[in-house]
């Protein structure tokens, strides 16, 4: 069977701020060769201001931003085109919504200790969410549990090691 005939597969990168998202899921997606988006860009403007002024973000605040992401993810099934997203998804109740109707997603868990999760955020420049939030997302994080689709990387290794270990414990073999 050729990628062509296979179903579109999707990966949500998931974690608390710091926790390498973003670097993750563009290396899975460069290997891959598949699309990739920030979930940070699918925030509306009064959530991004919200969390800029240090304040967390409620239930309430996240449903149209896990909404957006989903909309997006059926976008590109229907088209045929697997990609990769992140996304704190943080609680379950934020998972399953993100895979409501969806089989062909999966998470990645990034599984960081604190203390590196604190020592990547004071270094980090140009993001408005303040290292202040980190023990509010913290508080609400539900691990991905067994029963749920995904892996859990334990990202606080170097960047080219966490890509080796998703692509190994998702069944990846990276097209480039």
């Amino acid at each position: 069977m050729s990628d062509a005939d296979s179903p579109a597969q999707f990966l949500i990168v998931m974690g608390v701020s710091g926790s390498g998202k973003t670097t993750l899921a563009e290396g899975i997606a460069n290997a891959m060769g598949w699309l990739y988006a920030e979930g940070d860009d699918f925030h509306s403007q009064a959530n991004v201001d919200k969390m800029a002024s240090g304040v967390p973000l409620t239930d309430e605040d996240r449903w149209p931003w896990l909404h957006a992401i989903g909309t997006w993810i059926d976008e590109h099934e229907r088209d045929g085109r697997s990609a990769v997203v992140t996304c704190s998804a943080l609680k379950r109740t934020y998972r399953d919504l993100l895979r409501e109707g969806r089989d062909n997603v999966r998470f990645v868990y990034l599984d960081v200790p604190q203390k590196v999760l604190e020592e990547r955020l004071a270094k980090r420049t140009g993001h408005y969410m303040p290292p202040s939030l980190l023990p509010s997302q913290l508080e609400a994080l539900e691990p991905l549990q067994p029963d749920e689709a995904g892996v859990v990387v334990h990202a606080h290794q170097t960047p080219e090691a966490s890509l080796a270990q998703a692509l190994e414990l998702l069944g990846l073999t990276p097209k480039n």
